[in-house]
């Protein structure tokens, strides 16, 4: 079973990039590969085929493989739901809500899952290639541990060691881990990746030699940092976007504390159109043409933010000025008369009032829906490609105007006066004719809009490109036993 794991001596080392690269370039080789990662928290997360839920970024390294995600690639995802508690999905359906200390206790029936899903992947590719969660040098997480040298151990697999030198302190990193994992771990990582590297790599020789020989382990390569870089993130909200003009279209989104799939901005970050706006706590929305209300782990709590902060009055003059105001799943709850909890599925028990800008009622009830969905933007007929991750039913007279078509249903709501809209579908700006339909309502009379999909690709075979270039591939092809 020729398993590769990559590990990283922090989070956001670059861990997911270096997957997806290595993929690629595999794929690129003709070689049938999959992606794999035993453990992920993360509330970007994406509909598998199978009608399960992985990370978001597992997927994205699912289409550097060029096949269609499957649960078995991410066994065990965390989505938080507060500081200490999390919704645990195994093998892409939901086991239940845990806290730290009980999910702690639970691992090792979560291993159970995460062994027999790699050795399902294992029988149908010829490689798999794993990934880290944070750091495996976390000495109080050793216990039980199925994210990182816990799940190499067990599946008897090399492990590649990534390093962030943008960051500063790469040899420390490096060589700090290996001082903090046992010896039998130690002697499993083969090589070291230094990542995110800007200028001349002969200025690294000399400390790449000292490395080599104060460790006895290898430089398999020095990647470079890559400018303009736009995926989908795992979990941090990216910066990197395109220069918008003094003319673009002000799109403002309000950065819950639980917000999911953020990715759904990413077209949006390239629209060269368009100016996006992330808004923290405490900080002063600017001036909007757009106010976009994002997903949400955790609704009713979020929406107790968004009051806190403001957001309400915020709003009411936003519309009062002729702005637009768009929902996209917990954010379309939100825009509602009240969202309902009475299981207590995302916090405790109870109702919240809604912003009350659409006549719609949410009740948040037990099973999630989980599908991919393809259809229309309403009334323009715009295709549409999304998917949808949500807890609940919405009722309510504002339906009888939808804003998506997908086959024979319909789904959204849209105010009376057309400036108030939601979903529960994500994924609204990935294809260019949905992205301009809805954009336009908002003010933007230019379709610029990138075709996501296809951007994703031209990503992707840039890091390809990356593997072949700045890695030892004689290494790798020598670790996965591959010619």
């Amino acid at each position: 079973m020729p398993t590769l794991m990559i590990q990283g001596t922090t989070s956001d080392a670059g861990k997911s990039t270096v997957v997806a690269a290595l993929c690629r370039w595999l794929r690129n080789q003709g070689v049938s590969v999959a992606p794999f990662k035993p453990q992920n928290m993360a509330l970007n997360s994406a509909v598998t085929t199978d009608g399960g839920e992985i990370g978001r970024s597992t997927a994205l390294q699912a289409l550097a493989c060029g096949i269609e995600p499957h649960s078995d690639m991410n066994p065990v995802l965390l989505k938080p739901q507060s500081d200490r508690g999390a919704q645990v999905i195994l093998r892409g359906q939901v086991y239940g809500n845990m806290d730290a200390v009980d999910y702690h206790g639970f691992k090792a029936s979560a291993r159970e899952a995460v062994m027999a899903a790699w050795e399902s992947l294992s029988a149908r590719y010829d490689v798999v290639i794993a990934e880290g969660a944070g750091s495996p040098a976390e000495i109080n997480l050793r216990e039980n541990d199925i994210a990182n040298m816990g799940f190499a151990e067990a599946a008897d697999c090399p492990v590649l060691l990534v390093g962030d030198i943008d960051r500063g302190g790469v040899f420390a990193q490096l060589v700090g881990t290996l001082e903090l994992v046992s010896a039998s771990e130690r002697e499993r990582i083969r090589a070291f990746v230094i990542n995110r590297f800007r200028g001349d790599p002969a200025l690294l020789d000399s400390g790449l030699e000292w490395l080599h020989r104060h460790t006895g382990t290898p430089v398999a390569g020095v990647l470079p940092f890559v400018q303009g870089l736009v995926l989908d993130a795992e979990d941090s909200i990216g910066r990197t976007g395109t220069a918008a003009g003094t003319d673009a279209l002000q799109v403002v989104v309000p950065a819950l504390p639980r917000m999911s799939n953020h990715n759904d901005f990413d077209p949006l970050r390239l629209h060269p159109r368009v100016a996006l706006h992330f808004v923290g706590p405490d900080q002063t929305p600017p001036p909007a043409d757009l106010i976009i209300l994002p997903g949400s782990k955790s609704t009713r709590t979020d929406l107790a933010w968004l009051r806190d902060q403001g957001w309400e009055r915020v709003l009411h003059r936003h519309l009062r000025y002729g702005g637009h105001v768009l929902g996209i799943c917990g954010g379309y709850q939100m825009l509602g008369h009240s969202v309902a909890d009475p299981d207590g599925l995302e916090s405790a028990p109870g109702t919240t009032p809604g912003l009350g800008l659409l006549a719609l009622e949410t009740r948040l009830i037990p099973g999630k829906q989980l599908r991919q969905v393809s259809g229309t933007v309403e009334p323009e007929g715009a295709p549409l490609t999304g998917y949808e991750i949500h807890n609940g039913i919405t009722t309510g007279s504002d339906l009888a105007r939808p804003l998506v078509r997908l086959g024979d249903r319909a789904d959204g709501a849209v105010s009376a006066d057309g400036q108030v809209a939601g979903c529960y579908v994500h994924g609204l700006f990935d294809a260019p004719e949905a992205a301009n339909a809805l954009l336009a309502r908002a003010g933007l009379a230019v379709g610029d809009a990138v075709d996501y999909q296809q951007h994703r690709e031209q990503e992707l075979d840039r890091l390809g490109d990356l593997v072949a270039a700045h890695l030892d591939t004689r290494l790798l092809a020598e670790l996965l036993h591959i010619r």
